[in-house]
């Protein structure tokens, strides 16, 4: 593919390649294969079960531990709240309250969302807040009917001249309201971190978020501090990145040819959460818990939820305890067939790694590279929840090109669903993916692995979109929890759905996890 000379310096100032330009394309042209699945990971075949006896042991491993070791927690907060408002943005779009009223608009319109919504209104924590922002904007408000009311209050939430909810970073949104104030899900996070992301009452927090809303976080924080760290006993260390413009991606057009806007110029775009990899990459902790901004609770529910995660990072910390043992007993050369048989044992009864059903043909000195190269990768621990409606995105074994079977995180949009023996294994997930993740990014030695070596780069996405009416392409890199981590080591452990809480639309916040009463 040629580009002229000012194309080059464009792709040049973004910390693109040519080659990696060149390499997108060929992805668009050849198209991303769906993933190839196994089968279903269930409980004892691919997820374990944990006892409360074990969790217990795994909770006091890992209190034992905290504070000698480096925590940090990874939270993807770059997104708006937009997608939570959708069904408030058709109302404000659609509905006319001197032609209708809002229940024969929600008959009409089949949204029992919005129904949900009006009925629990006085229960959201940011009701007061629009109430008095109402007063301001529509002094008269008290006089009209109760349908123009409540049409004036989603405006007032919504209007961009007013509170503008719907464009506000989900982190700095209202989530829930006690006593004495209303805290945001970014306040949250740093509570919830007090109980088990902190080593020796310091706790790191490092939020991925927008560029053009670093300002307000920053407010908030300092709003917060003084009084979170008074109440947790914990002081914290906040740092915020953004998606690095070197992980764009060029859009293409129908053809797939590079796609130029009005102005000639290359369209680049975004690619999707598999571009914090690049951020992830850049620290080096000990334990590195990650979870997504809008996966709070509200203070009763913490100290559960809080159980969970230790229990996590313990089965992260005892597992890498045997793992470096072994890769320590690897690079001495000095093992016999039988240890190197308790290691393969190891591979596959902890870390779910296949091993080669020639293993035990092989010499003594290719038995070591094989099982170096298999036990010196990242470990991840997944949080896994049972699935209680429509399956979708979760834990699968995968069988890759090479033929080779592992465990990994698989959403719905890349299995084929038109394949019947695809769609009936995806039909029987008995779990799903929370993104509840403990990560060991360190070797045996101490030394940070570059995450970037343990990518499948195959498991990229290719979406429709569009630009000044014409179509496009775009291409999303893996994953961040998907192909991003698809050569790590992988632990899946079920965890109760009380671990899993997120905001995905505005009534999600009367749920009882958002709520006080």
């Amino acid at each position: 593919m040629s580009f002229t000379n000012r194309e080059i310096q464009q792709i040049e100032k973004k910390g693109l390649t040519l080659d990696k330009i060149n390499y997108q394309i060929t992805l668009f042209k050849s198209g991303i294969p769906y993933v190839n699945l196994s089968s279903t990971a269930v409980l004892d075949q691919g997820i374990n079960s944990v006892s409360a006896e074990q969790k217990t042991h795994y909770i006091n491993f890992y209190d034992s531990k905290r504070n000698s070791v480096s925590i940090l927690k990874f939270v993807p907060a770059s997104g708006a709240a937009t997608r939570m408002f959708k069904t408030l943005f058709k109302f404000l779009d659609k509905y006319d309250p001197n032609k209708e009223t809002i229940n024969s608009f929600i008959n009409r319109e089949k949204e029992s969302n919005l129904s949900i919504f009006l009925v629990g209104i006085e229960k959201l924590p940011f009701y007061e807040i629009v109430v008095e922002a109402m007063e301001s904007f529509y002094p008269d408000f008290k006089t009209l009917s109760n349908n123009k009311q409540k049409h004036l209050f989603v405006s007032a939430m919504l209007d961009e001249d007013k509170l503008n909810y719907g464009f506000y970073p989900k982190g700095l949104l209202p989530f829930h309201e006690y006593k004495d104030h209303v805290a945001t899900a970014f306040e949250e996070h740093l509570f919830e971190a007090s109980h088990y992301a902190s080593s020796n009452n310091q706790a790191e927090l490092h939020f991925t978020i927008s560029e053009k809303h670093n300002h307000k976080f920053d407010e908030e924080f300092k709003r917060i501090e003084e009084i979170v760290e008074r109440k947790t006993n914990t002081s914290f260390n906040i740092s915020f990145s953004y998606q690095k413009e070197s992980t764009d991606t060029i859009a293409v057009n129908t053809k797939n040819e590079p796609f130029r806007d009005e102005h000639g110029q290359l369209l680049f775009r975004p690619s999707g959460h598999g571009a914090l990899l690049e951020n992830l990459n850049d620290f080096n902790a000990d334990i590195i818990f990650v979870k997504n901004i809008d996966n709070v609770v509200v203070f009763k529910f913490e100290q559960e939820v809080a159980e969970y995660k230790k229990m996590l990072a313990g089965i992260l910390l005892e597992t890498q305890e045997v793992a470096f043992k072994y890769l320590h007993q690897l690079e001495t050369k000095n093992v016999s067939e039988e240890e190197c048989i308790l290691v393969a044992e190891f591979l596959s009864n902890k870390l779910n790694v296949v091993i080669s059903s020639e293993f035990e043909k092989y010499s003594k000195k290719y038995q070591i590279e094989y099982l170096t190269e298999k036990l010196n990768r990242p470990i991840r621990v997944c949080g896994m929840v049972k699935n209680e409606g429509e399956p979708g995105g979760g834990p699968f074994w995968v069988k890759g090109e090479n033929g080779q079977i592992s465990l990994q995180i698989v959403e719905s949009a890349q299995i084929n669903k038109k394949d019947k023996q695809q769609k009936d294994i995806l039909k029987n997930a008995t779990h799903f993916n929370p993104v509840d993740l403990v990560c060991g990014i360190k070797n045996f030695k101490g030394e940070k692995f570059d995450l970037n070596e343990f990518i499948d780069p195959k498991t990229a996405f290719i979406t429709m979109k569009t630009k000044v009416g014409k179509d496009l392409k775009a291409l999303e890199l893996p994953g961040l929890w998907n192909g991003s981590m698809a050569f790590w080591n992988t632990i899946f452990v079920e965890v109760p759905l009380i671990t899993f809480n997120p905001v995905k639309t505005v009534t999600d916040l009367l749920k009882p996890t958002h709520q006080i009463k």
